[in-house]
């Protein structure tokens, strides 16, 4: 019996006025009943319309990863450090959002390294804040590409001040332990056997041996998945893992970040990447990371200051060097496809000085080095490095520059930014459109 029936035996059946009306009354209350439910399933449907991702897209996956679209993404991939970050402390402020996201938008990024990250002030996870910013940035970006993939990072640091987040209980239930109503603990993080441990301040490395360790690393990636972070920079894995000699210990928390992902990440997977100086991290064959990754490591051109170029071999440098194996989906691969980074560490000894057995370039990090060269050398420096290795190694792609910080003299709020300069960014290095061509000429 359709609605208007129902309608119609209302009213025929009846008996007195009290009844009809009251028989009336239901049928109205039936009617608005359907009326919302049909309203209720209409913003389902959106909502499921909203998240979904077309198969027919190069940049498609779901519940693992081809090798052909990771490195479709890689190909588009840009480090936007603190990109989620806003607000408190009061250290942390970007005015330049608007801009930000109109960039993002103008140049094509996919993947959008480094985006949101504690090192220190991990006490950051008690301000709804913190993520609740971090969500509606995501979901902003999303609206104009839901393809685009955000990276939160795990890094090889922690602080005292993790001594202020709360372990919630869903964290204990995951490890199996019982509950507790306590805090993270820096030393029990960092402690080796046998081994002093720090009392304030910056507490050490992770040792990723101890179960508060993984404990904290699962928290913060867990809280990063629920907001829509599908990527993880690991950090140093080899430093935080030196004591795990075959990875178990690593392995059993990556199957741990995995599984969650399998449930509550946006595609039902989650990217991972850390800093391999050896050249991978594998276990028994399998690559516990989907990516590898490093930074550039550039070479000083002696004769030309301040000029640099990139040399296979050149200290320790990944280029020819990522290992092979199985990936974390499951296909084979002579070598790991990898991404090289402009990183950032400080400043060396003797600024402004060549030395080829340094990190340094010309004496400084660098993304810092970058900073400070002329804006035409930046834009043919950015293509030069982009062409040489694809030439050189077709395993390796390059993260473009487009938010990081730099320890060089500055009056752009101790960042570089890619973003053209313009009233919107006035602190703009301008290599937004350089970086924009470079991906519209790939094949």
């Amino acid at each position: 019996m359709n609605l208007f029936d129902t309608i119609k035996k209302c009213h025929i059946s009846g008996n007195g006025n009290l009844a009809l009306q009251f028989r009336i009354s239901r049928c109205i209350f039936t009617l608005l009943v359907i009326i919302l439910y049909i309203f209720a399933g209409v913003q389902k449907v959106g909502a499921a319309e909203k998240d979904s991702f077309s198969k027919n897209s190069k940049y498609y996956f779901d519940g693992s990863i081809s090798r052909e679209v990771l490195e479709n993404y890689l190909d588009r991939s840009a480090t936007m450090g603190y990109f989620l970050v806003h607000g408190t402390p009061e250290n942390y402020q970007f005015p330049y959002r608007e801009d930000d996201v109109r960039m993002i938008k103008n140049i094509g990024i996919k993947f959008i390294g480094r985006a949101i990250y504690r090192w220190g002030q991990e006490s950051w996870f008690n301000d709804p804040e913190y993520l609740g910013y971090a969500q509606r940035m995501i979901e902003r970006v999303h609206a104009i590409d839901p393809e685009i993939i955000f990276q939160g990072c795990l890094f090889e640091s922690i602080s005292h001040d993790v001594e202020k987040v709360k372990i919630p209980a869903w964290v204990f239930k995951e490890f199996g332990l019982p509950v507790e109503d306590r805090t993270f603990i820096a030393d029990s993080i960092t402690k080796r056997p046998n081994q002093l441990v720090a009392s304030i301040g910056w507490a050490g490395v992770p040792v990723i041996n101890n179960l508060e360790t993984r404990m904290w690393y699962f928290f913060q990636a867990a809280s990063y998945i629920n907001i829509g972070c599908e990527a993880f920079h690991l950090g140093q894995v080899e430093l935080i893992g030196r004591d795990d000699k075959n990875h178990d210990y690593y392995a059993q928390l990556i199957d741990k970040i995995r599984a969650y992902a399998k449930i509550h990440a946006r595609r039902h997977y989650v990217i991972l990447d850390g800093h391999v100086p050896s050249g991978g991290f594998l276990r028994n064959g399998v690559s516990l990371l989907d990516f590898n990754s490093f930074p550039l490591r550039i070479k000083e051109v002696v004769d030309k200051p301040y000029e640099g170029m990139l040399q296979v071999g050149y200290l320790d440098a990944i280029f020819k060097k990522s290992k092979g194996g199985i990936s974390p989906s499951g296909w084979k691969c002579a070598s790991m496809p990898y991404l090289v980074e402009f990183d950032n560490y400080g400043r060396g000894k003797t600024p402004n000085v060549a030395d080829t057995t340094s990190i340094f370039v010309w004496g400084w990090d660098e993304i810092s080095w970058f900073a400070q060269q002329p804006e035409e050398y930046r834009n043919k420096w950015l293509v030069y490095a982009h062409d040489w290795i694809k030439k050189t190694d077709p395993n390796g792609h390059l993260e473009m520059p487009i938010t990081r910080m730099i320890t060089c003299p500055n009056e752009t709020l101790r960042s570089y930014f890619a973003n053209t300069k313009s009233e919107t960014c006035p602190v703009g290095y301008s290599q937004e459109e350089t970086i924009k061509e470079i991906w519209n000429s790939q094949k």
